[in-house]
């Protein structure tokens, strides 16, 4: 595996999330995100993605608890308005390399925002990024899948939250063709170590909520078994 070449796409995804903070707004759709998206990408040399011909997966509004495959995505024409929960997730290819990378934005007061004010958004905010901390404090090499997707599930309803995935798992393997990837559900009892590159993208909603927050990275094992974010 060239993880060099994995690195550089993947960091490319990162970037165009990160410039995407600048070019939303309340007057912002799906459709113009998924645009802007393609736009970035673009600039950086990407025109290809790996999943169902779908570069950007944009939702909004309570379509941010919608979980779909690609396959039945369509973006919306609603725009973002004064306060609002945006999830982008990204799936850039370049010459066979995959990146794939999520975040969500908070819209108040019509702006996007990094601090954002509203308990709600703070809960999930904070929720999502433990999530990932203790993935990486309970994971190995030898950890299975189906491991990963009971400590996962566990840890959502102890933060008081659902998983929205309309298959119930909690990420995949990176591999050449997507019918190849193995999942991180309850089925799959092969060991994260076996594969290469994994990622990590729970879809939660806090219990009695309405938003539906996402946060997505590609981890790999390190020769000495550490965990490590692409």
């Amino acid at each position: 595996m060239n993880l060099n070449a994995y690195k550089n796409v993947q960091s490319i995804a990162k970037k165009v999330l990160d410039r995407l903070y600048g070019h939303m707004d309340e007057r912002s759709t799906e459709e113009s995100i998924v645009q802007k998206s393609i736009d970035i990408l673009s600039e950086y040399g990407i025109s290809e993605t790996w999943y169902h011909n779908v570069p950007a997966f944009v939702l909004l509004g309570s379509r941010s608890c919608l979980s779909i495959s690609g396959r039945d995505y369509s973006p919306s024409n609603e725009k973002v308005g004064k306060i609002n929960l945006v999830t982008v997730d990204l799936s850039p290819s370049l010459e066979g390399i995959w990146g794939d990378c999520a975040r969500s934005y908070f819209i108040e007061n019509g702006q996007c925002t990094v601090n954002p004010q509203l308990v709600e958004f703070q809960e999930g905010q904070t929720a999502e990024a433990e999530l990932h901390l203790k993935m990486k404090e309970f994971v190995t090499p030898k950890t299975k899948f189906s491991e990963l997707f009971e400590f996962g599930n566990i840890k959502i309803k102890e933060f008081g939250f659902e998983n929205l995935d309309f298959l119930g798992n909690l990420g995949h393997s990176i591999e050449i063709q997507t019918s190849a990837r193995r999942f991180i559900d309850k089925k799959c009892r092969e060991s994260l170590g076996s594969v290469q590159l994994f990622t990590f993208e729970p879809h939660i909603k806090k219990i009695g909520g309405m938003w539906g927050f996402k946060h997505e990275n590609i981890y790999y094992f390190t020769k000495s078994g550490q965990v490590r974010e692409l």
